[in-house]
């Protein structure tokens, strides 16, 4: 078990390293970046999370299943780790890494079996053990000297949160540049046939090309776009300031989070389908946690005018916080789909507590 290092830092360092746009160096990440401090965030912002992650760690049980949907808490289990300091999650994290002894999923180049690697990566950073490294990154130089059509290999929208970001921290791991072009090229491919510049928000994919929600309009998922904005966030987090492609990555990002903060209903949740807020008019809490996550992420990394989307992300994280049941179990959370469905309130399932867990490490710091 790694000993767990706690940063001593300032609260304005804290800040300064978080807003920074220059991606955290190897050495940043395992020192400094080792945990926020308790003192740079909001109390019940992390009170909140820590019982949510108890909850789902609980009903986890030993299971070390590590999909895509359990992949997904575990990243937001980190970032749990990160702000709140406490070594029962990092451990629980590192537990789960060491049972499946680090490897991906079975299919090999397939985005939903990487995504394991974001944490398997946030966790080598901590502490440089090889073995935490070495399979993602076998399995990524595999499709680096083989290269694929983006929108072959990620021809969904959620592809854009499971695999880009594995990419990237994988790059800043390594110092190696190979990896942040492979990603590159095949995220703008995929966005070149998915995204809707006239609407600024992704189709799921191309069978949706040409559907429609009840009210006529262009059917675009909560889910699918939540999954698009954090992927674009948590490339950024690690994206080279001097990469060329970097200007594109903002641009699309901003361009998102502007349309998305006209959707939110005022009940502060985001329709199941973005368009047409009359179907399905449940509260759905994995979007609206994805949301949540990036906007509150870019307004922290000086990417989104703070008195623009302040009133969106304390809306979000208000409408977040009322799915949580007094065991700590989060609801609303719209079962594994590819379109906008139903949602109830005793839904819930890993990804959504990942999705969650990320959003409120980024709303602790952002001062509600």
């Amino acid at each position: 078990m790694r000993s767990i290092r706690l940063a001593a830092i300032t609260l304005p360092l804290a800040f300064s390293l978080q807003c920074s746009s220059e991606p955290p160096s190897d050495a940043d990440l395992s020192t400094t970046q080792d945990a926020l401090t308790v003192a740079a965030t909001d109390a019940s912002v992390v009170s909140l999370m820590e019982k949510v992650a108890d909850w789902q760690i609980g009903a986890l049980g030993t299971s070390q299943a590590k999909s895509w949907i359990e992949a997904t808490f575990y990243a937001g289990l980190m970032a749990t780790y990160r702000t709140t300091n406490q070594a029962r999650f990092l451990q629980r994290a590192e537990t789960w890494g060491n049972a499946n002894q680090w490897k991906l999923g079975p299919t090999e180049g397939n985005a939903d079996d990487q995504c394991a690697g974001q944490s398997y990566l946030e966790l080598f950073a901590l502490d440089k053990q090889h073995s935490e490294l070495a399979p993602t990154q076998t399995s990524l130089d595999k499709m680096v000297a083989a290269p694929q059509p983006g929108f072959k290999i990620w021809w969904w929208a959620d592809a854009l949160f499971m695999a880009p970001p594995v990419f990237a921290r994988l790059g800043n791991a390594t110092s190696n540049t190979k990896y942040f072009n492979a990603m590159s090229t095949m995220w703008w491919d995929t966005t070149n046939h998915l995204y809707d510049p006239q609407s600024s928000l992704f189709y799921r994919d191309a069978g949706f090309l040409n559907k429609t929600c009840p009210n006529g309009q262009k059917m675009f998922w909560s889910r699918g776009n939540g999954w698009v904005l954090a992927g674009t966030a948590r490339v950024l987090e690690f994206l080279p300031a001097n990469h060329p492609d970097r200007a594109k990555f903002v641009s699309l990002f901003t361009a998102m989070s502007a349309k998305l903060a006209t959707l939110q209903k005022p009940d502060g949740f985001w329709p199941s389908c973005l368009t047409d807020a009359a179907d399905f008019p449940s509260p759905e809490s994995s979007g609206t946690a994805g949301f949540t996550f990036g906007l509150a992420w870019g307004v922290n990394h000086g990417l989104l005018d703070r008195a623009t989307y302040l009133p969106v992300i304390r809306k979000g994280w208000s409408a977040l916080a009322s799915a949580i049941d007094a065991n700590g179990k989060l609801g609303w959370v719209q079962q594994v789909g590819a379109a906008p469905g139903p949602s109830n309130k005793g839904d819930t399932a890993p990804y959504g507590v990942g999705l969650f867990l990320l959003a409120g490490s980024e709303v602790a710091k952002v001062g509600l």
